[in-house]
């Protein structure tokens, strides 16, 4: 959000407000490209120093191995701060790109219905509806009517009624039902937002390969069981000397 102050569109990024005059906001001017004679002049620290000659500003931001960055060129005289100037870009773009990252788009899934729909495609759409849902999206519910059925708007209207009963859970009616035209509207919006349920998902896709690795180390265990009780259970054969040779006719 800027801040209108004369004829200028004051612009803040981190710590830094850089004036926008119209269009795109362009590089600030730095050290040597400043043309005023002097400057209202910003500390590093964001203290006032006071308003200083030009090359006093200059000769300050050399002296701290600093460049003197023009943030308010409108201003009478310029607002002109000590800082390191790449090291403030840096972080702009990548205080810019987790912005982008962190950002959500909303999305409106579609649901068709009709107001005579049997018990089991209700359960089956029903179910797509809070799987949109959980997963952060919008839906917008579409009962069709046809022929005769225009006549009884009530069974659109009481079918919304049921689903949005249904999922209550994993959302809310955003757009109570209306009609248009041949058809009957209705948007349900999540009870989480797309962050959440982004993280939920994450969290319980964690769980479901803890669990399999748990039960794949399970099986593991019990087979290696299995293998040392059998062969534990297994006898070698002694073998027969003449000791134990039980007929004596029999010359071994």
């Amino acid at each position: 959000m800027g801040l209108r102050i004369g004829g200028g569109l004051f612009v803040s990024v981190g710590t830094v407000t850089l004036q926008h005059t119209g269009g795109n906001i362009s590089e600030p001017r730095i050290n040597d490209r400043i043309h005023a004679n002097e400057v209202r002049l910003v500390g590093p620290a964001g203290e006032q120093v006071g308003i200083v000659r030009l090359e006093d500003a200059l000769r300050l931001a050399r002296e701290a191995d600093l460049d003197l960055v023009e943030v308010a060129p409108m201003a009478r005289p310029p607002v002109a701060k000590l800082m390191d100037y790449g090291k403030f870009k840096y972080e702009a773009a990548q205080k810019a790109r987790e912005s982008r990252r962190n950002q959500t788009n909303t999305v409106i899934k579609e649901m068709k219905l009709r107001p005579k729909i049997d018990s089991h495609d209700y359960e089956t759409k029903k179910g797509h509806v809070v799987r949109f849902l959980k997963a952060g999206d919008k839906v917008k519910i579409t009962i069709m009517f046809r022929g005769r059925e225009q006549s009884r708007p009530e069974l659109g209207f009481n079918l919304l009624q049921k689903l949005a009963d249904d999922v209550v859970e994993d959302g809310f009616v955003e757009s109570a039902p209306k009609q248009d035209g041949r058809n009957m509207l209705m948007v349900l919006s999540p009870t989480k937002k797309k962050s959440e349920a982004r993280v939920d998902a994450e969290a319980n896709k964690q769980a479901r390969m803890a669990q399999r690795a748990a039960d794949a180390e399970a099986e593991r265990s019990a087979e290696a069981e299995h293998r040392a009780a059998h062969q534990g259970g297994v006898s070698l054969k002694k073998r027969r000397g003449p000791a134990d040779n039980m007929d004596p006719d029999i010359d071994l």
